[in-house]
């Protein structure tokens, strides 16, 4: 894995922790660490679409995003989780590997 999807696969992993700031927040620390994350979230995402095609870094960050808020919810916040959730969960992942199997890791914006 190149250091652009790291900078992906990061990305996504603080839009998890934004997304329970914006939930969660109730003073002014937690709504400063909450906009930092989504600044820092947001500059990743954006600086890795530099090297790989913007649309399926930004599909692969809503979808790791997705299941890893999916999953958060429910280990900590006490959301359900059945079955066609959990299905549905492995089919976006398996969407999310997919792209990142079929993007090229050296595409046409490096040859510029």
């Amino acid at each position: 894995m190149n250091k652009e999807w790291t900078k992906v696969i990061l990305s996504a992993i603080l839009e998890v922790f934004w997304v329970i700031g914006l939930t969660h927040s109730n003073n002014l620390f937690q709504w400063t660490l909450t906009i930092l994350l989504i600044v820092a979230s947001n500059y990743l995402m954006i600086s890795a679409t530099s090297k790989l095609p913007t649309g399926t870094v930004y599909a692969v960050f809503v979808g790791l995003g997705t299941v890893g808020i999916v999953l958060s919810d429910a280990l900590f916040f006490g959301a359900t989780l059945n079955l066609l959730k959990l299905i549905l969960i492995l089919l976006l992942i398996s969407g999310v590997v997919g792209l990142k199997l079929l993007t090229p890791e050296n595409n046409a914006k490096e040859e510029k």
